[in-house]
């Protein structure tokens, strides 16, 4: 029987993705074995991901193992891959992709973001929601939180803020869904690039026969297509965590939408734009996108945003 060595970060969220591709597998007929671990991004919780670099952040450690042959496969959420894989690696599935929306989580129901007179602190560590929330909620105020989700709901119970701004697709499978008292619009609110998507990474060098059937197995036709126009838009755009870039693809029939751009830090300015095209030019759908929005004012907020982050 053909087994299979599955990498993964140790947080709980990382372990039940890790899990169920492991059953997917096993219920092909395939043996698992799973290596749990923390990434440099798991480790370091007092820094932004814009300030630690957002290349491999949460995947140097997992590409390690891989090229070392100690493991066959990553398990990876597909919005924390950096646009551009290192050498010698990369991503040979995506899955079914669960509802992609941003949430707004809280213990404290009466919470309406509408409500202008009223303080409310939303946590949050990423760069694309903290810039939104600036540009559609300008009143609220937005609190730095790092952490798995369990210890970010912890620290709001603690005070630490009012509510979390979270992806739909974690606070489900953490069953946390009792909390959701907000569901974010995608067209206002357009997700990161591989929000609610699980991707599986691999080294080039893997054996063709078990690639084959670890993709048989696990790959989503549908998700891949949709996920090869985001990821050629932000790739790019030269894109990773350190930027409030956002992209989202959906299927029309044979056609791939990709809807996506690019917002400055401080949430005055929000580009956007549509891309269409038949699923077959995925890449080029996104590159498209992505030399659209940096040659109508990409450039010059990707510069201000380099420069702020220093």
């Amino acid at each position: 029987m053909t087994t299979i060595h599955i990498g993964s970060r140790k947080s709980k969220l990382a372990m039940w993705q890790t899990n169920t591709v492991a059953a997917m597998l096993e219920e092909s007929g395939l043996k698992t074995v799973i290596s749990s671990m923390e990434t440099k991004g798991d480790k370091i919780l007092d820094v932004s991901i814009a300030k630690i670099g957002s290349k491999g952040v949460f995947t140097e450690e997992l590409e390690d193992q891989l090229s070392s042959g100690a493991t066959d496969i990553a398990v990876h959420s597909a919005k924390d891959m950096q646009s551009v894989l290192p050498a010698g690696f990369g991503l040979i599935a995506f899955t079914d992709r669960e509802k992609v929306n941003d949430v707004l989580v809280s213990g404290d129901k009466s919470i309406d973001l509408e409500e202008k007179s009223r303080k409310i602190r939303i946590g949050t560590s990423s760069v694309r929601r903290i810039a939104l929330l600036r540009h559609f909620y300008p009143h609220v105020e937005a609190v730095e939180m790092r952490g798995n989700l369990q210890t970010r709901i912890k620290k709001m119970e603690d005070g630490a803020c009012d509510a979390l701004m979270l992806a739909y697709a974690g606070v489900k499978r953490m069953e946390y869904d009792d909390m959701i008292i907000k569901v974010f619009s995608e067209e206002e609110f357009i997700p990161p690039v591989g929000q609610g998507c699980i991707a599986i990474e691999a080294a080039e060098g893997m054996d063709s026969e078990k690639r084959e059937k670890i993709r048989a197995c696990l790959n989503n036709v549908d998700s891949e297509d949709c996920l090869l126009a985001e990821r050629a838009y932000l790739r790019t755009m030269e894109g990773g965590c350190s930027i409030p870039a956002f992209g989202l693809a959906v299927l029309d029939g044979e056609q791939i939408v990709l809807r996506g751009g690019l917002a400055s830090l401080d949430g005055k300015t929000v580009l956007v734009k549509t891309e269409t095209g038949p699923r077959a030019t995925a890449d080029e759908i996104g590159q498209r996108l992505g030399s659209y929005i940096l040659e109508n004012g990409g450039q010059e907020i990707l510069a201000e945003i380099r420069r702020i982050q220093g």
